[in-house]
């Protein structure tokens, strides 16, 4: 049988709750307590707050019940709710992490929740596990076991700190036309087209496609990118060799940047992108004449990220290439109106990491010479 707890705020505790619910932000929870001991405190019978606050017989019940036998602070806090024990020990959350980095069984590319917890039946007393309590215990150690990054680990010597540091104190220079940085790679994209033209979106209708497509082929885009002004250029070939490569070289002499004295040009260390290129497409005289007027510039090795022209590639396929394109033709004219678009924006990378930065960041990274004689 249910006891009837009457509740009798002093002054100060129903100043405290009508501050309370005046203002501030609170637990919707908290809030609703509140009103009950006031509507409580008025004289309300139970039926009556149960209708005006929106809440449960019971909630009134416990909220009154742990006034009257403790205090307004316990009436407006959570009750403790008790729970399930854990599932797994310590000892067998241990094992499960372990399990998690080891090899996965053969004949699987990688471990599953549902494996993982098939192994923890095997090497444990348990007749059951749920994969949802084998994804809490390793979340707590921010594993996830299904996924695989790729990454490069750079061999960090005098050559490449002196890459480094050379493309970036090119990146800190002010702007000189005469003498301009222009960053520069390529990068391979597929032509995909539809089977069936896409229904376009209506009110209440996303646009729709058909999970079919047909593939045609390959294209790529050398990409050029000034360093220290709004300006970017892509060139839709249907190969990268030398001989493309070279090209590329002519034009950004002759065509892009007629009026400069040298250009200092960054971009890795492809077999392709060297001045050998050059004597191996054009007459002698020709080549000698394009490379006096260009500087290259090669990142590290494992280094991209150094080439202000990767972050553009970047932005070039999310604003226009992340899409369904089918014809070469058609690739060529959205690009170009993209590339007019990005260079009339004033659109530019903001570099920030620095020669000095890279010396602090990287400090233990840099050939240690304190103990050679």
């Amino acid at each position: 049988m249910n006891i009837r707890y009457r509740v009798e705020l002093s002054e100060a505790e129903r100043v405290q709750l009508t501050a309370l619910l005046s203002g501030g932000k609170h637990a919707a929870r908290k809030l609703k307590r509140a009103q009950i001991l006031l509507a409580a405190d008025a004289g309300i019978s139970d039926e009556a707050i149960v209708n005006s606050v929106w809440v449960g017989g019971s909630t009134v019940y416990r909220t009154k019940r742990r006034f009257v036998e403790g205090n307004l602070d316990l009436a407006l806090s959570e009750e403790a709710r008790p729970g399930a024990a854990r599932k797994l020990s310590g000892k067998e959350t241990a094992l499960l992490v372990a399990t998690a980095c080891s090899s996965p069984p053969e004949g699987r590319k990688r471990w599953t929740l549902e494996l993982l917890a098939g192994e923890m039946i095997r090497l444990t007393e348990h007749e059951g596990l749920s994969r949802e309590t084998v994804r809490r215990r390793l979340a707590e150690d921010d594993l996830k076991p299904w996924r695989r990054d790729m990454w490069c680990i750079p061999q960090v010597d005098g050559a490449y700190v002196a890459r480094m540091e050379d493309v970036l104190d090119l990146y800190a220079e002010e702007a000189d036309p005469k003498r301009p940085v222009v960053c520069f790679d390529e990068s391979p994209t597929q032509l995909i087209g539809e089977v069936r033209e896409p229904i376009r979106a209506a009110p209440g209708q996303s646009e729709r496609y058909d999970c079919e497509y047909r593939r045609n082929g390959t294209a790529n885009l050398f990409v050029f990118l000034d360093a220290h002004k709004s300006w970017r250029h892509v060139k839709v070939t249907n190969r990268r060799t030398a001989r493309d490569f070279a090209v590329c070289m002519r034009d950004l002499a002759d065509i892009h940047y007629p009026d400069a004295d040298q250009i200092r040009v960054v971009m890795d260390n492809l077999s392709t992108h060297t001045a050998g290129a050059l004597y191996e497409t054009f007459p002698a005289p020709q080549a000698h004449r394009i490379l006096q007027r260009l500087e290259f510039h090669y990142t590290p090795k494992h280094a991209s990220w150094l080439n202000m022209v990767e972050i553009e590639i970047g932005v070039l396929r999310g604003q226009c290439l992340d899409r369904r394109i089918g014809e070469r033709e058609a690739l060529v004219s959205e690009i170009d109106a993209w590339q007019r678009q990005r260079n009339a924006s004033g659109a530019r990378i903001k570099w920030k990491f620095t020669t000095q930065k890279a010396r602090d960041k990287l400090a233990r990274a840099y050939p240690d010479i304190a103990n050679e004689s």
